[in-house]
């Protein structure tokens, strides 16, 4: 990487100059058009403050009672957010005490000038480049951190490799996430930013972030421009402002040109003011691509003409929800990214289920992992049937064994009143990001699938206050008051629907509703209190985007889901699958449907009964093969990689 040894007069002489400042926007603008560039300041990310913030509490506890051994502050404006959290249900003096006690360590002056406004000093501080490193051979230097207990304030998004040094060192560690970086609420610029950098209308690109590098990627992949916008970059001047905003870069086969001396904006600035010119012009000259794609990628696109987005549209599992004919039988599984996993196990102990769920990095991370053990045909992202509920206000929790529970049921009218009558699902954005970051991982290989609730399951569990065998307040509700029920069901169908297009809007090739209460019910009662507004959620969806429609104990109710419409009808184990296809009719798929308990029989009865369903379905366009619901927790991993690996090898045409 070039030094910056030229010290003529920083002047960008009127180049282009896009950056990436959220918080320090116009600040940023202001420095670059100082030095004589052309700015183009478009956030590409935002902070998001977490709400019920268990992790933060759990700290002060910890801290109090004296089981924390050793702190790190990231950030300084993540020092100040933790206090207000903790300062919420306890005092600070006693906050402050006990952490004076312990060993703080601050990264970088932010951090050290937060803790002194509340009148720490750090044990340590880390000088710059300030990264994990330093972090590390800090504490080595000062303590044996075998068997310490040591808390981490995350700042947006888990640094991995700090977690990993610290645990490899055997000390206990525990995250206190304050905030995450998400995606701004306005993307059109980032896109726009993206098909500027895509046709060569750009000049130099400072990034002083990770995540800014992350997110800019991603939305270029959503909008099909990934490889124009690296192929763009390479002619242009990059600067970074650090090792791990570097480190970013590279992963995504993006080469910085240069550091600043000091990991600051203002140097940052300074310096590509000083020797963007030069470096310019040299890249110009000798403009070799400093993006490598796939020798496959680009044997495919050329002889098809395609691009990535195309080859995901021929994806089998696509193909199959449009009945057209595919190289083998796709297969996915509900549930895969579960407990039955190791890898989930132990992200698992580290975060509550609904902190997954609103952490995307850990969804993600999830959802990927599921994919790559598998080899299975799509990603389902990590999230809950249950979550459209959130924005509701009625207190949805998730308690280990006992699974979901509405803490405020909604049974009368005053209740109905209570809730927003037009509530948004801004607040669910966490599975929008998710599903870009699973997005941009996957660059289109395999479809993403989004999922959620369908109206009268969200409603038996809002009704209910939690999981239910006959479903009394339900029903009793349902026949009672049939007034409130449909008001239920509109305001149910409507975040619904919005939920599935904010998945859809991130990158959700295919959505699948989850009705897995609905079998409850009687033809009649269907038709009357579920179908319409079941109906009004799967025409809502663009057409380009393919509907599963799932249920369990629905044998008598096929041809109403049918009626109530999808692309494909998902199947549990309870139905025999040529029959239920016969009664469905040939204008639709079918998913499914091997009882989950199979999974723990020996390798060869699960051979036999996969082949049972394959031909059972007889190899017409339009099955995809699944479980009948989700895999179970105890489930043997390798005969669930069997069961994959089987389903390709038997369908094979």
């Amino acid at each position: 990487m070039p030094s910056i040894t030229d010290q003529s007069e920083p002047n960008f002489r009127g180049l282009r100059v896009f950056a990436f400042e959220s918080r320090m926007a116009a600040e940023t603008a202001a420095l670059i058009e100082r030095f004589g560039g052309l700015a183009t300041v478009v956030p590409a990310m935002r902070e998001v403050a977490l709400e019920d913030n268990h992790a933060a509490f759990e700290f002060a506890a910890r801290l109090l009672a004296r089981q924390v051994d050793a702190v790190v502050f990231l950030t300084g404006v993540g020092v100040r957010q933790l206090w207000r959290v903790m300062e919420t249900r306890y005092a600070r003096d006693t906050l402050v005490e006990a952490t004076r006690e312990i060993i703080s360590v601050a990264r970088g002056p932010k951090s050290v000038r937060a803790l002194h406004e509340l009148g720490v000093e750090p044990t340590i501080t880390i000088g710059e480049p300030n990264t994990w490193r330093e972090v590390l051979s800090a504490l080595d230097r000062l303590m044996q951190l075998a068997d310490k207990r040591i808390a981490v304030q995350e700042y947006g998004t888990s640094n991995h490799d700090l977690i990993a040094g610290l645990e490899a060192r055997g000390a206990t560690v525990f995250t206190v996430p304050v905030y995450r970086w998400a995606l701004p609420r306005e993307r059109e610029p980032l896109r726009e930013a993206a098909r500027v950098i895509a046709d060569c209308q750009a000049d130099i690109l400072l990034f002083t972030s990770s995540a800014q590098v992350t997110n800019l990627i991603q939305v270029a992949e959503a909008a099909a421009l990934g490889d124009e916008m690296r192929r763009g970059m390479s002619t242009c001047v990059i600067g970074s402002i650090g090792p791990v905003c570097s480190q970013a870069l590279r992963s995504h086969n993006i080469e910085p040109d240069f550091e600043p001396a000091h990991p600051k904006l203002g140097h940052l600035i300074k310096e590509a003011a000083q020797r963007a010119a030069e470096i310019l012009g040299e890249k110009r000259r000798s403009p070799a691509l400093r993006v490598r794609v796939e020798d496959s990628l680009q044997d495919k696109s050329a002889a098809n003409g395609s691009s990535s987005l195309d080859m995901l549209a021929n994806h089998p599992l696509m193909r199959a929800c449009r009945r057209e004919t595919t190289p083998y039988t796709p297969i996915w599984l509900m549930r895969q990214a579960g407990r039955y996993l190791p890898q989930y196990r132990r992200v698992r102990e580290r975060y509550s289920f609904l902190e997954m769920c609103r952490r995307p990095e850990v969804a993600a991370e999830v959802t990927l992992s599921a994919v790559e053990q598998l080899k299975v045909d799509a990603a389902i992202i990590f999230a809950d049937i249950l979550l459209p509920l959130l924005p509701l206000g009625v207190g949805l929790s998730y308690e280990r064994g006992d699974g979901p529970i509405v803490e405020r049921p909604v049974r009368t009218a005053a209740d109905r009143r209570k809730l927003p009558d037009m509530p948004t699902v801004e607040s669910l954005s966490f599975v929008a990001d998710a599903i870009e970051i699973v997005r941009g991982a996957l660059s289109n290989r395999i479809p993403i699938i989004g999922f959620a609730g369908a109206p009268f399951t969200l409603a038996s569990y809002l009704i209910e206050g939690g999981a239910s065998r006959q479903y009394q307040a339900t029903k009793t509700l349902m026949y009672t008051d049939s007034a409130l029920w449909h008001q239920i069901m509109e305001l149910l169908a409507r975040i619904t629907t919005e939920y599935l297009k904010l998945q859809i809007e991130a990158g959700a090739s295919i959505v699948q509703l989850f009705d897995s209460w609905v079998g409850s019910l009687g033809p009649d009662d269907y038709r009357r209190f579920v179908l319409p507004y079941t109906s009004r959620v799967i025409s809502s969806v663009p057409d380009h985007v393919p509907v599963i429609h799932f249920g369990t104990i629905t044998s008598g109710l096929l041809e109403l889901m049918r009626e109530a419409g999808g692309d494909v009808i998902g199947l549990d184990w309870r139905v025999d699958l040529a029959d239920a296809w016969k009664r469905l009719g040939p204008g639709v798929g079918v998913q499914g449907n091997l009882d989950p308990v199979a999974l723990f029989a020996e390798i060869p009865e699960i051979r036999r009964r996969a082949s049972e369903i394959l031909d059972r379905a007889g190899g017409r366009p339009g099955h995809i093969f699944n479980l009948g619901h989700g895999v179970l927790p105890e489930t043997p991993v390798d005969h669930v990689r069997a069961l994959v690996d089987m389903v390709h090898e038997m369908s094979t045409k």
